[in-house]
C-alpha cells in the first residue's frame, strides 16, 4: 500500500519522540450535530488519531458503556450513511488527521462490500477495524480495502500466541491493535508490565506501530502504557464522559463538547508525558 494519513500520522509522533493519542467516539452519540461538533473538536484537543464506532445491534465486543452509546446513536437516526456524511463534513475542514471507522461486517455486508467501500474512501475514511471478521476471510473485505488504499487494522489479543500471530498480522497495515485485557471494552485496566511484554513480543513479528486500548481511562494510565506502545486508544473514558454530560432524557447539553475536550486535552498530556518519562 501506498503511504496513508494514519501512516503518516504514527511517523509524526514516532518523530517527536512519543505515542499517538487514537480516541474513540461512537457515530451519531448523543445525536448526529453534536456528535459531527465532537469529531471536529478532537484533533484540537489532542487527538492524533480518530477512532470512530459504527453503531450496530449487536456490538460482541463492546462494553456497557460503548453499547449505550450505540444504543442512543441508534436511536437518534444515524445509519451507515449518515455516519460517512460525518466523515466527509469533517473532511471539509481537516485533511490530516488520520479517521478509523471500527465496527461489524453485518452491515458492511449488508450494504455491500465493494459498494460500501468506494463510498468509505470517497468520504475520507483511512481505516477500517471490523473485529468479526478473520484473516480467513480476507478476501471479503481486507483485500479489496487495501486496493482502494484503505488500511485494514487488525486486533491482537493476550490469547494470540506466537502460532496465530504471523496470520493475524499478515495483511494488516497502519498499526496494530493490541487489545490489552481479556475481555470487552472498558471493563478492567491493563496490566502495564504485562502489556509492555506483549508490545515487545509483537514487534518481534511486525515493523507496524502498536497501538493498545481496552481499559485505559486516565492521564495516568495513558502515560504509563504510551512508554511502550506507539499508541494509546482510548473509548470508553470517552464516552462515559459524554454520557456524564447528557440531561436525564440523554439529549446533549452546554456541557458535552467540552467534556470530552477537557477529557482528551488530559490524556494528550498523559502521552506527551509518555515521551519525557521515556527520555
Amino acid at each position: 500500500m501506498t503511504e496513508s494519513r494514519i501512516t503518516r500520522r504514527f511517523a509524526e509522533t514516532a518523530a517527536a519522540g512519543r505515542p499517538a493519542l487514537v480516541t474513540f467516539v461512537t457515530a451519531g452519540d448523543p445525536d448526529y450535530d453534536t456528535s459531527l461538533a465532537i469529531l471536529k473538536a478532537l484533533p484540537g484537543a489532542g487527538a492524533d488519531v480518530i477512532e470512530m464506532g459504527m453503531p450496530f445491534s449487536d456490538p460482541m465486543a463492546d462494553g456497557p458503556a460503548i453499547q449505550a452509546s450505540g444504543l442512543r446513536a441508534l436511536k437518534a437516526g444515524q445509519t451507515m450513511v449518515r455516519t460517512l456524511a460525518m466523515v466527509r463534513a469533517f473532511r471539509e475542514t481537516d485533511q490530516t488527521t488520520p479517521i478509523v471507522l471500527m465496527g461489524y461486517y453485518n452491515p458492511i455486508y449488508s450494504w455491500g462490500p465493494e459498494a460500501f467501500l468506494d463510498a468509505a474512501k470517497a468520504a475520507g475514511v483511512d481505516g477500517l477495524i471490523i473485529v468479526d471478521l478473520p484473516p480467513e476471510a480476507d478476501d471479503e473485505l481486507c483485500l479489496p480495502a487495501m486496493a482502494r488504499g484503505i488500511n485494514f487494522i487488525r486486533l491482537a489479543t493476550p490469547t494470540t500466541d506466537d502460532r496465530r500471530l504471523p496470520a493475524v498480522l499478515t495483511n494488516t497495515s497502519g498499526f496494530v491493535y493490541y487489545v490489552s485485557i481479556n475481555g470487552i471494552t472498558g471493563t478492567a485496566s491493563p496490566d502495564a508490565v504485562r502489556v509492555g511484554g506483549a508490545v515487545e513480543r509483537i514487534k518481534r513479528h511486525t515493523g507496524l506501530p502498536v497501538a493498545v486500548g481496552f481499559g485505559v481511562k486516565t492521564a495516568e494510565q495513558a502515560q504509563r502504557i504510551g512508554q511502550d506502545a506507539d499508541g494509546v486508544v482510548v473509548g470508553s473514558a470517552i464516552v462515559s464522559a459524554i454520557k456524564g454530560s447528557l440531561d436525564a432524557e440523554d439529549r446533549a447539553t452546554g456541557a458535552t463538547v467540552p467534556a470530552v475536550e477537557a477529557l482528551v486535552g488530559e490524556l494528550a498530556a498523559g502521552v506527551r508525558a509518555a515521551k519525557r518519562s521515556a527520555a
